[in-house]
């Protein structure tokens, strides 16, 4: 040992320095792994359909591309085509369509962790290519279709991390689907109520999809397109208070034509309001309670 005020040997020095070192690491580790820890339990995903929706989540391998994507199918008998897709966890929804080729009409949620999923093969989606929207876990995006690079009508399902790589085990619901795996998966999403359990395609009817929407507070007006029959139909969805009767409306008009709405005290929407608009420009809207949103004339034709 030197003696005090003595000079310090360099073997003493190296012991005390790597003691100090061996101490802040150990002192950083339980705040490191937290930190890791934290980071991969901040987004949980619930299953993109309906409350109680049981479906098959595919995970293909080999074949699939991008591997480690989810294909959800048909389970028990239950057909999958048309069904509501939902979005697994919030975030902000882009709206896109590839065409003929590949996803076809397609969605891709960002979420506030910076990864992202992606929804694609739909046959229609709330918005038209290139808009965009917030949306909660459980807002309604499009529904189940086979648009694209498609064979049959299916959900391609994809969870990307913040680098824009697919996950090849994502997890929804709880359950992780790993490479090669294929499990029946039951939906919880929307199952608290919180979200409208009526779709603007259930309140319009068959054959008509959803080409524009306009947020208002406390719920969503939509404005839909028949291309059998040349028909527009608008609805109103509330995303508050739902169950209760409170007031909201939805109205179409044809330029040049009267106004037809449709106003009350609903539980959950207001329309449907179909009209023939054939080769015509249409205003329209809807309310919940003081929130009103009105269109110019547009989607003429």
């Amino acid at each position: 040992m030197p003696t005090p005020g003595g000079p310090i040997r360099p073997t003493t020095l190296r012991s005390a320095l790597t003691a100090l070192l061996v101490t802040c690491v150990a002192a950083l580790l339980p705040q490191a792994a937290s930190a890791q820890s934290s980071s991969v339990l901040a987004l949980s995903h619930k299953s993109p359909f309906n409350c109680g929706k049981t479906f098959y989540a595919n995970n293909w391998s080999p074949g699939h591309s991008p591997s480690g994507a989810i294909d959800w199918q048909d389970y028990g008998g239950d057909d999958i085509n048309g069904e509501t897709v939902r979005a697994t966890a919030a975030g902000t929804a882009y709206f896109n369509d590839a065409g003929s080729t590949s996803y076809g009409k397609w969605v891709e949620v960002r979420h506030s962790d910076g990864t992202s999923t992606r929804y694609a093969h739909l046959s229609s989606m709330v918005k038209a290519a290139g808009g965009s929207m917030s949306v909660g876990q459980g807002t309604t995006i499009g529904t189940v279709g086979s648009t694209g690079g498609s064979t049959a009508p299916h959900l391609h399902y994809e969870q990307r991390t913040s680098g824009g790589v697919v996950d090849t085990s994502p997890t929804v619901e709880g359950v992780t689907v790993s490479l090669g795996q294929k499990k029946a998966i039951t939906s919880t999403n929307t199952c608290g109520g919180s979200s409208n359990p009526y779709t603007p395609e259930e309140v319009c009817g068959s054959g008509y999809a959803v080409i524009d929407s306009a947020a208002l507070t406390g719920g969503r007006a939509y404005l839909l397109y028949n291309s059998g029959n040349r028909y527009n139909c608008v609805v109103t969805l509330k995303t508050t208070n739902l169950g209760t009767a409170s007031a909201v409306s939805a109205f179409l008009e044809p330029q040049g034509e009267s106004r037809t709405t449709d106003s009350g005290s609903y539980g959950y929407y207001a329309g449907p309001v179909r009209r023939d608009a054939a080769a015509q420009c249409v205003r329209w809207g809807g309310s919940v309670g003081s929130s009103s949103y009105t269109s110019p004339f547009e989607h003429c034709g």
